[in-house]
Formats: C-alpha cells, structure tokens, sequence
C-alpha cells in the first residue's frame, strides 16, 4: 500500500498550490499551515531548492473524531499535501493517505475515520 496519492497537473506552480487550496475548502479542509521548502532551506542552509510547498490540511469534524479515538493521534495530524516543480517542469500534487498512516496506530476506531478523511483527499487530488 502507497502511503500517498500522487497526480501531475497541466498548472504552473503557483496556479497549482492555489487550485489545491481551493479544492481542500471544497471537500472541508483548512491549511493550518503553509510551509515553503524552498525559501526555508535557502534561509536556513544557503542552497537552492525546486519549488516545494507542504500544505497542512484540516478538516475540524474528522480531527476532533480521530483525537477522540486516540489522543496521540495528533502525532499525525495536520494531513499534509504537497505540491512541488520537478527539475523537466512538471507540477506534482501528493496527498497522504491516512489509512496508510493510521494503520501504525492499530486502533480500530480510527478505521472509518481514516478511511473517510481517505475518500476527502483522493477527491482533491483528482478533482485536479
């Protein structure tokens, strides 16, 4: 089993990490966090980077059911997405996959709330 979804897109960069944005509003997802590898690691270590964006995704109603079935859940929390330009151009968009994630737990539980947030994320990355 992959841990990720993966699609490429026909989008420029920054055209993609907005449609992203935009699609994980749709199926209920707000990004906590907005993390920009490329200029962290020119700050921090002075090297040049590809674009790459980590976009912490939260969807309230399932992270609340997930920390009610296991209270270190938030270990794994926010769901990360990515979007990053390889070297010949292409945009890539991946997701995780937390039934991937959650199976480490072993908590049945989390199953149909892993397998819910699973459906919401797929959805995003093709829906572009």
């Amino acid at each position: 089993m992959s841990y990720y979804f993966a699609k490429t897109v026909a989008l420029p960069f920054d055209e993609a990490v907005d449609r992203v944005k935009a699609e994980l509003k749709k199926d209920g997802f707000g990004v906590l966090t907005d993390i920009d590898v490329r200029k962290t690691l020119n700050e921090k270590l002075g090297v040049n980077f590809r674009k790459y964006r980590i976009l912490g995704a939260c969807n309230a109603p399932y992270a609340y059911k997930a920390l009610l079935a296991e209270d270190k859940n938030g270990t794994m929390l926010p769901c990360n997405v990515i979007v990053q330009e390889h070297a010949d151009g292409r945009v890539e968009v991946a997701a995780i996959d937390p039934v991937a994630s959650m199976q480490a737990v072993g908590n049945p539980p989390l199953e149909p709330v892993g397998a819910e947030v699973r459906a919401k994320l797929k959805h995003v990355i093709d829906c572009l």
